[in-house]
């Protein structure tokens, strides 16, 4: 370790939408590089990085099940966009000196490896990046649960999930100026509240583990080697001390 890391394997989980920058569908180039960036800048701490990547900016399953697709069938045609999205980052990835590899959890072969557990962990001791998509392989499985699945099977520190907000709120903060953010907040308050954080599933999944989360601005730079370093940033969701449910922010106590 080149540095003393809070946490030293992380879990970072990437939206599809957020790749489209501001085009509305596909890829941004520019993006896509801003975040390579970004995890080159956490490894270089020394830190071992997994990403799980969405597929939103070219498909979602359930919004092709909305138009009439079975759901099952739609949710592969979503995992085959997170795979679209997996071999883009790794070329990105790539240009920054980082060795990767691209895992998938429906096999094939032609373009990655299939997920195989003890293989990934592998990888990140040698101190390579690990982008898994196709989600689960499994349909009815959002990308935020195939998230914290690898994460606890990989025996990740921490869970990141990077958006486009700095954490979470008690409401919408574009619709609400008055929402307040949570510096820090347990799953079952999340789980109750039912806070846009991730999905039940994801969070009790962690929640039963003992897996932090942590969800922060993605477009902020420097903001996933902070939460490496353990810095305060953005939202912490865990079990908080002597029962408490959550605990604001500074700015909005």
């Amino acid at each position: 370790m080149t540095q003393a890391l809070t946490y030293e394997r992380l879990l970072l989980k990437l939206s599809g939408e957020a790749l489209m920058g501001e085009q509305g569908f596909g890829i941004d180039t520019a993006v896509l590089q801003y975040m390579a960036d970004e995890v080159a800048q956490v490894h270089a701490l020394g830190a071992q990085v997994a990403i799980v990547i969405g597929g939103g900016n070219f498909l979602r399953g359930k919004t092709a099940a909305a138009t009439g697709v079975d759901r099952a069938q739609a949710d592969y045609m979503g995992m085959l966009a997170t795979v679209m999205n997996a071999l883009a980052l790794q070329d990105a990835l790539e240009t920054t000196g980082l060795i990767t590899r691209v895992q998938t959890g429906i096999p094939m072969q032609s373009v990655a490896e299939p997920f195989i557990r003890r293989r990934a962990i592998r990888h990140l001791e040698k101190g390579r990046v690990v982008i898994l998509a196709a989600g689960t392989g499994n349909p009815f499985f959002t990308t935020d649960t195939a998230a914290a699945l690898r994460a606890v099977e990989l025996h990740c520190d921490v869970l990141i999930k990077a958006t486009k907000v700095d954490g979470v709120y008690d409401a919408d903060p574009v619709k609400n100026p008055q929402a307040r953010r949570f510096a820090e907040i347990s799953y079952m308050r999340a789980l109750t509240m039912g806070l846009a954080i991730m999905d039940g599933a994801a969070l009790s999944l962690c929640r039963e583990n003992g897996l932090p989360i942590v969800v922060c601005n993605m477009f902020t730079s420097g903001n996933i080697a902070r939460v490496a370093r353990g810095e305060p940033t953005g939202t912490l969701v865990r079990d908080l001390p002597d029962g408490a449910e959550y605990r604001w922010a500074e700015a909005d106590r």
